[in-house]
């Protein structure tokens, strides 16, 4: 493990996979740890309609395994393992071993699931955590949204614009969120509220049929939309870069805008980004973070 790579990126969503492409493309030597469970968020997804150029969809793991062929194409070097041990403090960098003249962080973040029975057998069979990705499939159908922070609020609301009932179920008896979006909710007609209530298993052999819910009822719905947060994929980084109070990587360059405080550690995608959370935004952070490191390399050369 003595060679050195221009770039080591750790993450193979699309943050990383659009980084490594325009690395290789640059000619700079790239490696790509793309854990065991490579391509993202989005291998857990079925039919992508909102990333450009596609006009009919395409499956998100379609959609990953171009990306990653495309970067293959150009030299990017991939390596199916989990980061489990990094050095920020040394030169060349070292990433499980591997040495690296900069490193881009492109981890990722994974979404709050409620960890019910048959939750995971059903995510992208009515069980979704975007309504901004998925609400066009429930034109015309009820849909139950868990949570009550603003992103709860959001979820609900794009929801509105398509399905004929949302129910948001809320474990407590007020939700934190905003006024502003709580009013929005409380306004809207085809949303109601069950107070005080958890929902506790997800019912559907092939698809999404109904919840169960705390208090023992049950609701006929064609979907479940989890909106209790994210957690980014930074524990590894821990006392390597600066994080923020959530957790997330901070970008603090100024020249470099996508650097963290570390100099020649970039960082790009969910990492970073609690705010969009989308695949086209983390792929535009995966380019502008390569374009970084680019620039960032020749000029360590002068």
């Amino acid at each position: 493990m003595n060679e050195v790579y221009d770039v080591i990126i750790i993450g193979s969503g699309p943050a990383g996979l659009t980084a490594g492409l325009y690395t290789s493309r640059a000619n700079l030597k790239t490696l790509c740890v793309a854990g065991e469970k490579w391509g993202g968020q989005l291998m857990l997804t079925t039919l992508v309609e909102n990333y450009p150029g596609f006009s009919e969809g395409i499956q998100g793991p379609d959609l990953m395994a171009a990306m990653r062929k495309q970067a293959e194409k150009f030299g990017v070097e991939v390596k199916e393992e989990n980061a489990t041990e990094v050095d920020f403090g040394v030169k060349p960098f070292r990433v499980n071993g591997y040495l690296g003249r900069s490193v881009i962080i492109a981890t990722g973040a994974e979404f709050n699931w409620l960890n019910l029975p048959n939750e995971q057998r059903l995510i992208g069979r009515g069980v979704s955590s975007c309504a901004t990705c998925d609400a066009a499939f429930f034109k015309g159908k009820k849909v139950v949204v868990v949570g009550g922070g603003d992103a709860a609020m959001e979820e609900a609301l794009v929801l509105s614009r398509h399905a004929t009932e949302i129910v948001i179920v809320h474990r407590r008896d007020m939700f934190r969120a905003s006024k502003i979006m709580q009013d929005r909710v409380m306004a809207d007609p085809k949303i109601r509220i069950i107070w005080n209530a958890e929902v506790k298993d997800v019912l559907g052999a092939d698809k999404v049929e109904g919840v169960v819910l705390s208090d023992g009822q049950t609701l006929v719905t064609d979907g479940l939309f989890v909106a209790i947060g994210h957690s980014p994929a930074t524990k590894i980084f821990a006392g390597k870069v600066n994080l923020g109070s959530r957790g997330y990587v901070q970008r603090e360059g100024y020249k470099y805008r996508t650097m963290s405080n570390v100099p020649g550690v970039f960082v790009s995608g969910d990492v970073h980004d609690h705010i969009y959370r989308q695949a086209v935004t983390a792929a535009g952070y995966g380019c502008e973070a390569a374009l970084d490191a680019e620039r960032w390399l020749e000029e360590q050369k002068s």
